[in-house]
């Protein structure tokens, strides 16, 4: 839930309650060997709100007014409390056999059984003072980790690998739409800096504004619909997820409209690469449907056999029910190569937490089904023949021969 508490945080008196220097707490982290990293369940709500005070949380929803009684998310004093608190609950351990930044907690020590002593002494401490961990997000006894962004190990401080390869991605995303935005080179120049070879990875307020400018710079290149025009839908897929772009190409420029990602399910990671790539279109379909029913729509893939699975007889029933339902557009399939299609490529490697996974809607629509029905079953010249050997006229007696074998 998001409430817009602007006007309280602007009334409010600030606390300037310091956080603690992340440079130096990350190299008193990486003089030792083993760690336990623990993680607060929903730390601000562990914190309870002064029972005068709990009614300038007031907020209004559409079933009255209600307030918080624990700390909120999005009031200004909410960090510097919260590091207050952990302060005075750790502040015999802090700088000795742990580390505190909000509610993540380094325990460390040079030996194993060292660390696991030190451990059992925070566990108590938290236990002694209600503070509840998120068990999921807790990892115990461990030779490295991933602290506030870099990796943490006896040797020292790396750059974390996946914050390299989120801006990479991301670049590329924009890089695609690179003719929409104005100077584009000179406004990622702070974001490719961080990609060379040797470069320590600070993401500074100068990286920041750049990822921002370009961020606006994308959802600018949005255009209106042009109902006279054919929708281009770009596809693809990757292990884990599909990814979609919904534009039309206006004066031989690609125009954006909608992006899209999904994440597989488990029985869906087990589909082969064409599988994957024909659920991406049908994802596609799907979540863009009242744009594309009665209009052209080009497809744009880098898998070229899906050019061919629409005429194919033969291919399983699961790729079949699909085909019978992308039938009802009037659909042109494409090749584009990968590096053409960065976009759709960037959003199928995302990866993201579903609380609720609902899986793609691939199967075929009540409306879209249509009975049929025949004077006697197909079976019917079958148990004839096979009954009383009854063949009907026109019918050839060797093929009814041979397929009545195959039945009982």
């Amino acid at each position: 839930m998001c409430i817009d508490y602007r006007k309280l945080n602007a009334a409010t008196r600030k606390d300037h309650f310091p956080l603690p220097f992340i440079d130096e707490m990350l190299e008193r982290l990486a003089k030792h060997s083993f760690f336990c990293y623990l993680d607060g369940y929903s730390g601000y709500h562990q914190i309870p709100i002064h029972s005068e005070d709990q009614s300038k949380t007031t907020f209004t929803c559409p079933y009255g007014t209600f307030t918080y009684r624990r700390m909120s998310f999005g009031l200004c004093n909410a960090p510097a409390s919260f590091q207050r608190c952990m302060m005075a609950i750790f502040s015999d351990f802090i700088e000795d056999i742990m580390e505190v930044f909000m509610d993540h907690f380094s325990v460390y020590d040079k030996s194993f059984d060292g660390c696991l002593a030190n451990l059992e002494q925070v566990l108590k401490r938290c236990q002694g003072v209600d503070l509840v961990l998120n068990w999921e997000k807790c990892h115990f006894m461990v030779r490295e980790g991933i602290v506030l962004g870099h990796r943490i190990l006896e040797k020292g401080i790396e750059v974390d690998r996946a914050k390299i390869e989120a801006i990479r991605s991301f670049l590329g995303h924009a890089g695609f739409y690179r003719r929409f935005i104005k100077n584009f080179s000179h406004i990622a120049r702070p974001l490719t800096n961080l990609l060379a070879k040797d470069v320590p990875f600070v993401f500074d307020e100068e990286c920041l504004e750049a990822f921002h400018t370009l961020k606006k710079a994308l959802v600018s290149a949005f255009q209106p619909l042009d109902w006279n025009l054919p929708f281009e839908i770009m596809c693809d897929a990757s292990d884990f997820a599909v990814g979609v772009v919904l534009g039309q190409s206006k004066d031989k420029k690609h125009h954006a409209i909608s992006y899209a990602s999904k994440m597989l399910t488990s029985p869906q990671l087990n589909y082969s690469t064409t599988e994957k790539e024909l659920l991406a279109v049908v994802f596609a379909i799907d979540k863009f449907r009242s744009y594309l029913v009665g209009s052209k729509v080009i497809i744009y893939t880098d898998h070229a056999a899906l050019k061919y699975l629409l005429t194919k007889k033969d291919a399983k029933p699961r790729l079949i029910r699909w085909v019978l339902l992308l039938q009802e557009f009037d659909i042109e399939i494409r090749d584009k190569k990968g590096v053409e299609n960065l976009a759709a490529d960037h959003l199928s490697r995302m990866k993201f937490e579903e609380t609720l996974p609902l899986p793609i809607d691939d199967y075929m629509r009540d409306d879209q089904l249509l009975m049929v029905t025949t004077a006697q079953p197909w079976y019917a010249n079958l148990v004839n023949y096979i009954i009383a050997g009854y063949v009907p006229e026109g019918a050839d007696k060797r093929k009814l021969a041979h397929d009545s074998q195959l039945y009982l």
